[in-house]
């Protein structure tokens, strides 16, 4: 018998219904994969049948033994408490921001009725995930430590109690390429050792293959395709699993044949960036290490590295909306001021797009109110009439309806949104876009459509792209030249399929083995 068995589960909300007629098994040891766009119904079908939603199951659901569609809530908690361990997608609001570390992992070690265990035991748990000075993250509170180090501390807190069946839900996704590899391979390694059956849910096919035992596709609420790993990525049967297959960046697919640039347009020169620490501490951080890139016309490059290596806040340097400590930003040959003395012309040349799309845009405003407000600030010499007829230029230009313009950022999925920023972005002519992670929060299929839309805005009106990404097989399908950053310094640059076929710096090679 299967340590997990669901047979003919549906899923409703409010009385309507989401999910359906979605049958898997998860073996003890072994991991079960469910992959699929945003909105696919793989979460759902994953925390509903726990207590984790605001959704009702129902059909046969199976844990070692006991069922679980019959439990009454309280029977479902103590499932839970003993059986069971979750990873979420966004450790620092799952973790208690209130409790320090050690406090979560032993509240976490006792659930299961255990006694309370000693320091050093809870040491040991973090040790064996992969922490360092795990003595001291005890006493640390979650804000203090970086996104991966979270990450180890839930899944610490999630075998605490030995569970039999662990539940991760997109636990990779909001980490760059090197720390997903690592976290994958610790997860192996657990469920080999402690024979855990791992459900994991992704929309990142790049993580579950050569991870997972069997594949579940899933599309709009339903089970598409099923079967081993391996034989379903190779010969997929269903044309949506293809698609999903072919819209994952990887480095062995032939390169894009990509405009020739023009003349330079952006120059850095020993740029640095550096920050106070926090609290009683003094010094500086130093964020940013004597920068120097080049963009010419109608270039891409790639700003790649891990997380912290510094490339978001030198990206926010030329962009003008980050702070610069020194060194100098040339844009065609002339010195460029901070942002606050730049003419209202130089200001509309450079525009940003951020990591997450619905965070980014204001959550009162209407679509059109979004894309018309740098034309109100670059451009108060057009008439009202002038700025609507633009917006919706704008709009078209993205690929979106003009009935989005009344709509609000809560309405829109997470590619529309980054389409009206990306609008909102290029209204007002700018000839440089600094694109902060553009497409790490969206899935495959919507990553692979902005990445298009990228590269055809880009020969349209000749843009020069700076790619800012922890992803080096999507940048790829974009950029002309790499740069990769780690610890605040540039350390290798070139162009994209020369560093990729002959990396030198290790932080390189690192990101080329982690793709």
């Amino acid at each position: 018998m299967s340590l997990y068995e669901i047979r003919n589960m549906a899923v409703d909300i409010a009385g309507k219904r989401i999910v359906e007629e979605v049958s898997l098994t998860v073996e003890a040891g072994q991991c079960t994969a469910i992959i699929g766009a945003s909105g696919s119904g793989k979460s759902l079908t994953c925390l509903t049948p726990f207590g984790l939603t605001a959704a009702t199951a129902s059909g046969s659901m199976i844990l070692d033994g006991i069922d679980i569609g019959s439990a009454d809530p309280r029977q479902i908690r103590d499932i839970r408490r003993r059986l069971t361990g979750f990873i979420f997608q966004q450790p620092l609001t799952a973790l208690t921001p209130h409790l320090t570390v050690g406090a979560q992992l032993q509240e976490a070690t006792m659930q299961a009725g255990a006694s309370r265990p000693s320091r050093e035991d809870l040491a040991r748990k973090l040790r064996r995930v992969g922490l360092s000075r795990a003595d001291e993250r005890l006493d640390q509170f979650p804000h203090r430590l970086s996104g991966g180090e979270r990450q180890r501390v839930m899944i610490a807190a999630a075998i605490a109690h030995e569970p039999k069946l662990l539940v991760a839900d997109e636990p990779t996704s909001a980490l760059d390429a090197s720390l997903r590899a690592e976290i994958m391979v610790l997860l192996d390694e657990l469920r080999i050792e402690q024979g855990l059956g791992l459900l994991l849910v992704s929309h990142d096919l790049a993580s579950v293959e050569g991870h997972a035992d069997q594949l579940v596709v899933m599309e709009k609420g339903q089970v598409v395709e099923r079967g081993p790993v391996d034989e379903t990525i190779a010969s997929p049967r269903e044309d949506y699993t293809r698609r999903l297959i072919a819209a994952t960046p990887r480095l062995e697919e032939p390169p894009p044949e990509l405009g020739q640039p023009g003349e330079l347009l952006l120059e850095t020169a020993k740029l640095g960036v550096d920050f106070d620490r926090p609290g009683w501490r003094r010094g500086k951080i130093r964020a940013v290490v004597d920068a120097s890139i080049l963009l010419r016309q109608g270039e891409s490059l790639a700003l790649v590295g891990g997380s912290g290596s510094g490339k978001s806040t030198l990206g926010r340097a030329i962009a003008g909306i980050g702070p610069v400590t020194h060194g100098t930003i040339m844009w065609q040959g002339s010195v460029l001021p901070e942002r606050r003395k730049r003419s209202l012309d130089m200001r509309r040349l450079i525009q940003p797009v951020f990591q997450d799309p619905v965070a980014s845009l204001d959550p009162q405003w209407q679509v059109e109110d979004i894309v018309v407000e740098p034309l109100r600030n670059l451009r108060p010499d057009l008439s009202k009439a002038e700025h609507s007829q633009m917006v919706r230029q704008a709009l078209s230009d993205v690929d979106l309806a003009e009935d989005f313009l009344a709509r609000v950022p809560a309405s829109l999925s997470g590619g529309q949104a980054q389409r009206v920023a990306i609008a909102r972005a290029i209204i007002a002519a700018p000839q440089l876009l600094v694109l902060d992670e553009a497409t790490s929060a969206l899935d495959p299929l919507v990553g692979a459509e902005i990445l298009q839309l990228l590269a055809r805005l880009q020969a349209e009106n000749g843009l020069s792209l700076l790619f800012i990404t922890h992803d080096i097989a999507a940048a790829r399908r974009l950029c002309h030249r790499v740069a990769v950053m780690e610890e605040g310094a540039i350390v290798e640059t070139g162009a994209m399929q020369d560093v990729i076929d002959d990396p030198r710096h290790p932080a390189t090679q690192k990101l080329i083995a982690a793709s």
